[in-house]
């Protein structure tokens, strides 16, 4: 008797104790399982993957379910602790997942003592908490499985040497996933060790050294799949890569390796979709001559040594990301980039490239991510540029001049524009109102004039706007309060499902504003840094400052503001930098209670009439009361001036910019190019053989 359940509850389940396959995944359940289902003692399958299932994994349902074969409790909310020892008398076993449970079960395979009776084909194991009480060591019962198929362990604090145990004992294995454990050691595989049905190998995230074998493409012919990033290997990059003439995608990003990329891996491995080699110390040129790497469509050369010019031999490929950046690639950008038609991602900073860009690069409409910062472009761009699709362009440090480029008028899905550190002039445009999807506007460090214009208060979506560092004078617009800054529930969600609350900040320092602060400014309750410093702004600090509740920076130094520190500053929770030095405050510093205990005399020197701790006391007869105030207001940045912009620019800015190119870059290329297909019921009754030949 089967049973396949697409309901919401469980009311009837337990009448049925004869059933044999149990499958209830993706039904919105939720509470413990059913302790009914112990009682199922026919059962041979059970799949409840994909609900939310909590509470402990009673040991009971698999001593008493001792026909089973296939075990799916993926993607549920368990807790508690589990032992595999549970497992020892279901002699058919031969698939067991437990993928995904959010880190909130502890699983134990080595207490009490046990030997499988089983052989298992498939197992999984993710997001748990292994062998705790062992030191979190490698699961001692797969060295008496030796018909594995399909192995996956992943971000489960497994440590020891690498397995290559595994290897010698399952040839058959077709895909091995050991990502994100502290797995150690290197890999010793035998010469002569052949597993041609591995399809898949993905050891990332872990702390293996020394050198990849170098016939690693002899013992490996059929990869599909080949990810070794984020661990400590060295040496170069092994030419039998060549051999594996079906590799779709090579991750070998963030770890040692020197030399030159194989030429033999750029002309043999045809199939190649993903080719990620960041963050390594390769040198020579970015794609070796003769290159026939026809089915590229990610490229990812970023943070090594590369020299000499972009290669022609990308043109070779079919490619939509392309990130070359922080190498020492020089020259003008060739007239054919116009012809990678496709490209949507193109990353070239921090590079030694030059101006000015060929009227070709107008053709690259397909383009959502532009990255051209930190090279000598300048001093224009071409007005053709196609923006339609944009919706990240980082221009900073690229000796632009002249007035603000026009080519953005009508970039509506522009949502970050970085134009940081340019010589740009003249007024920010009215039409930057029309950037309905602006998120992130940085234009610090231009020669900008005029006022901010009011037009800027459309901009209902930002989060972090810098203005800082130009030439803008004039008050403060009042309908700045209009603006999200956090407040609109932007959020972002990486591809492994975490939250993240974008950050919000907004910085008008070092220009020449004057008049009062508005008071409208206080009820940007979102706003994590206001830096106001380095004006000439007078008047009051306002009293609805104190509903900044969530800032956590706050300078408004240098100014000629006048009166009293408003107390109920005091109630600023959050508050970890605060900055009213040199202005014309007076009267008592707030009580230091809460975050204001923390502050030093930093935070209010250069107000003569202004006492209390940390400055003299109010009574202290030395306090110069009839001291005309001496006002200074230079330029210049002190040490308390540079750790806010770092905490701003450096902790907002880049986090921000930072988590968008991670989402960006990961989600893409994995919903694009990774599109697993599914293992679900492996080796399963009837569809055995027709499942083996799909894997």
């Amino acid at each position: 008797m089967i049973l396949i359940v697409a309901v919401s509850t469980s009311i009837g389940l337990c009448k049925l104790r004869n059933l044999q396959e149990l499958d209830i995944k993706v039904n919105g359940f939720w509470g413990p399982l059913p302790s009914c289902f112990c009682d199922m003692t026919s059962l041979h399958a059970l799949d409840v993957q994909h609900n939310n299932f909590s509470g402990v994994i009673p040991s009971s349902l698999f001593y008493n379910l001792k026909s089973l074969e296939y075990i799916d409790l993926s993607r549920n909310a368990f807790e508690g602790s589990l032992s595999l020892a549970s497992l020892a008398n279901t002699s058919k076993l031969e698939v067991f997942h437990l993928l995904n449970n959010h880190n909130h079960l502890e699983v134990n395979t080595e207490k009490p003592t046990w030997f499988p009776s089983f052989q298992l084909k498939v197992f999984g194991l993710s997001n748990c908490v292994l062998n705790k009480d062992a030191n979190g060591i490698i699961p001692s019962f797969l060295k008496e499985q030796h018909d594995l198929r399909y192995v996956q362990l992943s971000h489960s604090g497994m440590t020891g040497y690498f397995p290559n145990w595994l290897l010698d004992n399952n040839l058959h294995l077709k895909r091995l996933t050991l990502k994100g454990n502290n797995l150690s050691g290197a890999f010793n595989l035998s010469s002569n060790l052949n597993l041609y049905g591995m399809e898949w190998f993905d050891v990332s995230a872990n702390i293996i050294d020394g050198e990849i074998p170098s016939l690693i493409g002899s013992i490996l012919p059929y990869l599909w799949y080949f990810n070794l990033s984020k661990n400590l290997l060295e040496g170069r990059i092994p030419s039998s890569i060549s051999n594996m003439k079906q590799l779709n995608g090579l991750d070998l990003s963030y770890n040692r390796f020197t030399g030159e990329i194989p030429k033999p891996l750029a002309k043999n491995c045809t199939e190649l979709v993903l080719l990620k080699l960041s963050r390594n110390y390769l040198q020579g040129e970015m794609l070796p001559r003769g290159s026939t790497l026809t089915s590229l469509n990610f490229l990812y050369l970023d943070n090594n040594g590369f020299t000499g010019n972009i290669s022609p031999s990308i043109l070779n490929s079919s490619l939509q990301v392309l990130d070359i950046s922080n190498n020492f690639l020089y020259g003008a950008l060739p007239n054919w980039i116009g012809d990678i038609e496709d490209l949507e991602m193109l990353v070239l900073s921090s590079n030694l490239l030059r101006g000015p860009l060929p009227l070709s690069f107008c053709n690259l409409s397909q383009l959502v991510f532009l990255d051209l910062s930190s090279n000598n472009l300048g001093p224009n761009l071409p007005s053709c540029v196609d923006v339609t699709s944009m919706s990240f362009l980082h221009l900073t440090n690229d000796r632009l001049a002249g007035h603000f480029p026009q080519f953005l008028y009508g970039a509506s899905s522009i949502v970050t524009l970085d134009l940081r550190h340019n010589a740009l002039s003249g007024e920010i445009p009215n039409w930057i109102g029309s950037l309905g999807n602006l998120k992130v506007l940085l234009l610090q460090g231009n020669n900008l004039e005029g006022s901010i214009p009011w037009n800027l208060c459309l901009l209902k979506n930002i989060n972090i706007l810098d203005l800082s560092n130009n030439n803008l004078f004039r008050q403060i617009p009042s309908c700045l309060e209009d603006l999200a800054f956090g407040n609109d529930g932007s959020r972002l969600e990486s591809y492994e499902g975490h939250i993240l609350q974008l950050m919000s900040g907004m910085d008008l320092s070092q220009n020449n504003l004057t008049g009062f602060i508005p008071p409208e400014v206080g009820h940007l309750s979102e706003l994590r840094a206001l830096n106001l410093s380095h004006n000439h702004l007078t008047g009051p600090i306002p009293e609805t400052f104190s509903s900044l509740k969530n800032v956590e920076s706050l300078d408004l130094s240098y100014n000629n503001l006048i009166g009293l520190i408003p107390p109920q500053l005091t109630e600023l929770n959050f508050l970890s930098n605060f900055r009213v030095a040199h202005n014309n405050l007076s009267g008592r510093t707030p009580d230091r209670k809460s975050q204001f205990g923390t502050f030093s005399e930093a935070s209010y020197e250069g107000n003569p009439l202004l006492c209390g701790p940390p400055l003299t006391s109010c009574n202290d007869s030395n306090h110069k009361w009839g001291t005309p105030p001496s006002f200074n207001h230079t330029r210049e940045d002190d040490s308390w001036r540079e750790a806010f912009l770092w905490s701003f620019a450096g902790s907002y800015v880049v986090a921000f910019l930072g988590v968008v190119l991670f989402l960006y870059l990961n989600s893409y290329y994995q919903c694009v190019l990774f599109k697993l297909r599914p293992i679900s019921k492996y080796f399963f009754y009837g569809k055995k053989n027709e499942t083996a030949k799909n894997l």
